[in-house]
């Protein structure tokens, strides 16, 4: 027989915390024995247009952080 969950301020605090400014995404959390034991937050970003997304890409692959050769 499952156990309840027990859940109070505190969890309902954390939980709201990793929501909190979260647009897209999910928030997974992992009950064991009727206790959270762990909980995954995973946030995606959308960008509404191709000519954003070209301009994010081409922005972080300008940037070199080694000196050194691709090919070498």
């Amino acid at each position: 027989m499952a156990k309840p969950l027990k859940v109070d301020e505190v969890w309902l605090a954390r939980i709201a915390e990793l929501l909190d400014n979260m647009e897209f995404g999910s928030l997974h959390i992992v009950v064991h024995e009727g206790q959270i034991v762990q909980m995954e937050r995973t946030e995606r970003k959308r960008f509404e247009n191709s000519t954003a997304n070209a301009r994010y890409i081409g922005e972080a692959g300008s940037r070199r952080t080694d000196s050194r050769s691709a090919r070498g």
